[in-house]
């Protein structure tokens, strides 16, 4: 019998953006053990309607429920903007967090101008959570919603630093950046997004903070931990199991780029939502 403390933390994610999430904690936590689920065969979330991404999120979560996790992370930003609190619901009284409420938080406490670019999906975007979680931290902040659908398909493909990512980052977050901006803070309000960093900081320059939500929300897992009393001890190995949907090949990929550690090809298992 595992104790509450042992067990593991589940994630999920439509694709390998979520592995963001998975790498920050595995840094912030190693003594910790994860399950990431990637809903691959169903991806992008961010172009769905509300409620069709509300019932793939409460199918991945009752998977991972199945897995006995002592904690449920939405690492994906769309499912996080529509169906936090469904999840949080069916799910209670599992400790439920959604990045989306991370990074908002985030971006409130980096920007000094108060002028804060979000970056995300089309599906994020529509709801609005965005202006009124960071307003709802940082009163009076100008938040621009900027939706980028294709950088999801860049990051899947392993194109996150390439011409093809400075040419569409150009597209989409170009006129919102320069010497005449005020903007000062760009909020990557997707877990997908991070895996474009270096065509993002090369099309906004050196100066403008940019703000990782799944490094955010990484940090409220690890305080979370400790305030339900569920940090795994010290003498634990953490471990990091992969599940997916569809595409293994492409979430055993990532998950060995960006954590070496998990060997070049890391198991991956097959399910079915």
């Amino acid at each position: 019998m595992l104790t509450h403390r042992s067990r593991p933390i589940g994630i999920f994610d439509s694709g390998v953006g979520g592995l963001t999430v998975a790498s920050a904690l595995r840094r912030l936590a190693p003594n910790e053990t994860l399950i990431y689920l990637a809903d691959a065969a169903r991806l992008p979330y961010g172009t769905k309607s509300p409620q069709t991404v509300t019932r793939y999120a409460l199918q991945a979560a009752k998977y991972l429920q199945s897995l006995d996790v002592k904690m449920l992370v939405i690492a994906c930003n769309t499912a996080s903007a529509h169906a936090v609190g469904a999840v949080r619901k069916a799910a209670a009284p599992l400790p439920v967090l959604g990045v989306v409420e991370a990074g908002a938080k985030a971006a409130a406490q980096a920007t000094l101008t108060g002028n804060v670019v979000v970056a995300a999906t089309e599906g994020a975007c529509q709801t609005g959570v965005f202006p009124k979680l960071i307003n709802a931290a940082r009163s009076q902040t100008s938040v621009t919603q900027v939706p980028c659908p294709l950088f999801v398909a860049l990051a899947e493909e392993g194109l996150g630093d390439s011409s093809i990512a400075d040419a569409m980052a150009r597209d989409y977050l170009g006129a919102h950046f320069g010497p005449q901006s005020q903007n000062d803070t760009l909020l990557l309000g997707c877990t997908h997004f991070p895996l474009l960093a270096p065509s993002l900081r090369r099309i906004i320059g050196p100066g403008p903070n940019m703000v990782d939500c799944a490094e955010a929300v990484a940090q409220q897992v690890v305080a979370a931990l400790n305030a339900h009393d569920l940090i795994a001890d010290a003498s634990t190995v953490g471990a990091l199991h992969l599940f997916a949907t569809d595409a293994q090949s492409r979430l055993s990929k990532l998950a060995a780029k960006l954590m070496p550690d998990l060997g070049p090809t890391p198991a991956v298992t097959l399910i079915d939502l």
